[in-house]
């Protein structure tokens, strides 16, 4: 699975090895499925094994387990049907584990599904992860063709890296398997599992970020074969309509041999059909909403007291990983214009930014962290006091609980990307609202917008005078205003959680495989 989206819904890259917290399953999923081969292909593993220190100087294996969002969400599902998950073996204790072949079962107190492993030397890990997959595929959908490269070397890899994923896949298939990709880093596999097994298997896939219009895709050389690879799929799912558009006028626009419906979601391609269609993709609400209920104002005002906070002034929060996508320096840019235009907000509110480095191999992210590190330095120094400092970078893990009182008791939630496929953090920022009194500043660039718009107070992240409206307004907002907007918030994030979004796609497979036969 993507990085950022598996960081955002896992604590933001904290893993925990104590037992995570799971929905529970309406049994129309697994029922669905009962008599099915079910393989998830992913670039992220459910389970990681990985080497600890014991107290004594010897070592001992630790399990990273699945601790929200959509890996938390499937891990009951395959236990239930006994498949296959396939995903890149990339912990330090992960073949001590494995067998022979690379598998182990899992979970490991009560193992009932499989963990196929793939092994990938650092030569793929840099090119076909840090090269391809994030210097090209993840800044040309997110529309930052500043930070976009197109190596050839990289991109062969990738495919390299594709075909070992898609020959371990044809290892396990049977003609009832259903074979569930994930993400921009498998584009290529679906193809080539296609041209080894024929057409009896159903082959779907989830394309976690957002897809571009025609003008910005086609810059990418590889641009058809991308296509042709996802097209090898029976069902090809998008977080919002509006990506869906886009992929149907890309492969329209592209790929001369194809018939596309735009409004049906349906494209043609030798002699093949492959449905398009929007799937917003949930939380696990009633865990968030547990979770945060257990948190006492008593931890919540240790935790204000061990950073520094002043425990009289009221909090906005950012909670992100540190990538260029998440409009985090205009973020702090609009801060700092309100407390510099508004000088009456100063010691009245402090900012939390919550971050997590992420790949920072690449120069781009390296950059990206040192600039957040500056402007918050410079907010600091124009604006801070000996009683009150106006920005609080949080880059050390934090348990759960302390994630969930970060949640529950900030009064203003900010999530201003730039682009974003989708953006659980908005959706777990609501489900921790049990007080109903926090209110959410959400870009009009994220794909939750499409479902949340109405009852957030809505930005454009590039409008730095803007943010700092809405900031003001967030904080002078009435209790009556911020409770019924916050009620409105947390009735749409349970209606619309994980488990109705995994029920939906896998009735779209029922649906899709009947029509097949």
């Amino acid at each position: 699975m993507s990085n950022d989206w598996w960081s955002s819904i896992s604590g933001l890259g904290q893993r925990h090895s104590q037992e995570a917290d799971v929905p529970e399953q309406d049994e129309t999923i697994t029922s669905s499925l009962e008599a099915e081969s079910v393989i998830v292909v992913s670039n992220r593993q459910p389970y990681r094994h990985r080497f600890e220190s014991t107290a004594d100087g010897e070592k001992s294996v630790a399990v990273d387990r699945p601790t929200g969002g959509l890996t938390a969400g499937l891990d009951p599902v395959m236990q239930r049907l006994n498949g296959t998950w396939i995903a890149w073996g990339d912990g330090d204790a992960d073949r001590t584990v494995s067998n022979s072949d690379g598998q182990v079962r899992v979970p490991p107190e009560e193992p009932t599904y499989t963990l196929q492993r793939v092994w990938l030397s650092e030569a793929d890990v840099a090119a076909y992860y840090y090269g391809y997959s994030n210097q090209a595929l993840w800044p040309l959908c997110h529309v930052s063709l500043e930070n976009t490269q197109f190596d050839i070397q990289q991109y062969r890899r990738y495919r390299a890296v594709n075909e070992t994923f898609a020959e371990t896949i044809v290892e396990h298939t049977t003609s009832e398997s259903v074979i569930w990709f994930q993400d921009y880093h498998l584009a290529c596999a679906p193809g080539m599992v296609r041209e080894q097994c024929g057409d009896e298997q159903f082959l779907l896939h989830f394309w976690h970020i957002p897809w571009p219009t025609v003008p910005v895709f086609r810059i990418c050389p590889q641009a058809r074969a991308l296509l042709k690879g996802l097209l090898g799929n029976d069902l090809i799912g998008f977080h919002v309509s509006e990506y869906c558009r886009n992929f149907c006028n890309c492969v329209s626009e592209l790929l001369e041999d194809s018939s596309v419906d735009v409004a049906a979601g349906e494209i043609t391609y030798n002699g093949r059909t492959t449905a398009v269609r929007a799937y917003p993709m949930g939380v696990d609400a009633e865990r968030i909403k547990r979770r945060s209920l257990n948190v006492a104002e008593s931890a919540w005002r240790t935790f204000k007291a061990d950073w520094g906070i002043d425990p009289d002034v009221r909090l906005v929060l950012g909670v992100d990983r540190l990538d260029y996508t998440k409009g985090i320096p205009e973020r702090l840019r609009s801060l700092e214009r309100l407390w510099e235009e508004r000088p009456r907000w100063r010691g009245r509110f402090t900012y939390v930014q919550k971050g997590s480095e992420s790949r920072s191999q690449i120069e781009a992210y390296q950059q990206l962290q040192q600039t957040v590190r500056e402007i918050s330095a410079r907010i600091n120094e124009r604006f801070g006091t000996d009683e009150w400092q106006p920005v609080v970078l949080i880059d050390a893990a934090l348990s759960r609980e302390q994630l969930s009182g970060l949640y529950r008791y900030s009064d203003v939630a900010l999530v201003t990307p730039l682009r974003d496929g989708m953006n659980l953090v908005a959706q777990e920022y609501v489900a921790a609202q049990v007080d109903d009194d926090g209110v959410l500043i959400l870009s009009e660039l994220a794909g939750s917008h499409e479902q949340l718009g109405d009852a957030v107070l809505s930005i454009n992240p590039y409008d730095i005078s803007g943010q700092a409206d809405a900031i003001e307004r967030a904080l002078t907002m009435p209790e009556a205003e911020r409770r019924h907007r916050c009620r409105r918030l947390r009735r749409s994030v349970h209606e619309n959680d994980l488990t109705a979004w995994l029920e939906d796609v896998f009735s779209t497979v029922s649906d899709c495989k009947s029509d097949k036969t």
